[in-house]
């Protein structure tokens, strides 16, 4: 069988006893990496053998491990922190038990997203998890773009050194919704920096580094403000402000709850 084991984000003692026992009885643990899992199992005593398993051999460590939980090997996978799967190896592992007819057990514990919405003070009835946004500014502002609507808040996952332009694309696709940034989560140097994305930004901007793992929340889209400027004035105001004209449409479609479509048609019927 394969057990799916939640290991601690940070503190050590963020762990289950259920999560523990599993780890001792387990034939195997296949590990993200090996020389980091090996601090916890050392911390708690687990002399089970391991097995590297990242996204650079899942594929082939995949088949293997399912060939030998099929001969009986009980498998448990654990991720370096937090839910393995959750922007984290694992997905092909579970689909080759699954299609293998192998019992899957998640172990639950921590969970880094689930950790920063709690303590974030941002709406926690409905949220939408994105993992980790695009690397380059075009796809990144997109991929943010597309959530504008969403009645939800919006929780990421970010590297230290692409925090702050990730907080800029924000602010440029989203405006100044609520921010939260938890940095270093159960760790020592923990720590939630709440503003807008530019007031974050100014922060973190002033530090001379800024590392850890982060988790980055925006809050929920609110209803448009009602706004009875004409929209080519409101395009045109944005546009001497320094906003690219495709810019100024999409900011004003926010706005108003209009798709840019809408806007563009507008602005072609006011011209006429």
């Amino acid at each position: 069988m394969l057990y799916v084991v939640a290991t601690p984000i940070g503190n050590l003692e963020d762990i289950t006893y259920r999560a523990v026992r599993v780890l001792k009885e387990a034939g195997l643990i296949a590990c993200e990496d090996t020389r980091h899992t090996a601090h916890l199992l050392e911390h708690y005593g687990i002399e089970t053998p391991t097995i590297s398993y990242h996204e650079f051999n899942e594929a082939e460590r995949s088949a293997e491990l399912a060939s030998r939980m099929l001969a009986g090997l009980v498998v448990a996978l654990v991720s370096d922190a937090g839910m393995p799967l959750v922007s984290d190896p694992g997905y092909r592992l579970v689909r080759a038990a699954i299609e293998n007819g192998i019992p899957v057990y998640a172990v639950p514990g921590p969970s880094a997203s689930l950790a920063a919405l709690a303590a974030s003070g941002l709406p926690t009835d409905a949220f939408h998890f994105g993992g980790f946004l695009p690397h380059t500014p075009g796809r990144r502002l997109k991929a943010l773009e597309a959530l504008a609507e969403e009645q939800a808040t919006l929780i990421f996952y970010e590297a230290p050194h692409r925090i702050l332009d990730a907080l800029d694309a924000v602010e440029q696709a989203l405006g100044p919704r609520p921010v939260v940034v938890a940095r270093e989560l159960t760790k020592i140097h923990e720590e939630c920096l709440r503003g807008t994305a530019a007031e974050i930004r100014a922060q973190l901007a002033g530090r001379e580094s800024v590392k850890g793992e982060i988790t980055l929340l925006v809050g929920k889209a609110t209803e448009p403000r009602p706004d009875d400027t004409p929209v080519e004035e409101a395009v045109a105001a944005l546009e001497r402000g320094g906003a690219p004209r495709m810019d100024a449409i999409k900011q004003v479609a926010r706005r108003r709850g209009l798709s840019k479509r809408e806007v563009y048609d507008l602005l072609l019927e006011a011209r006429k």
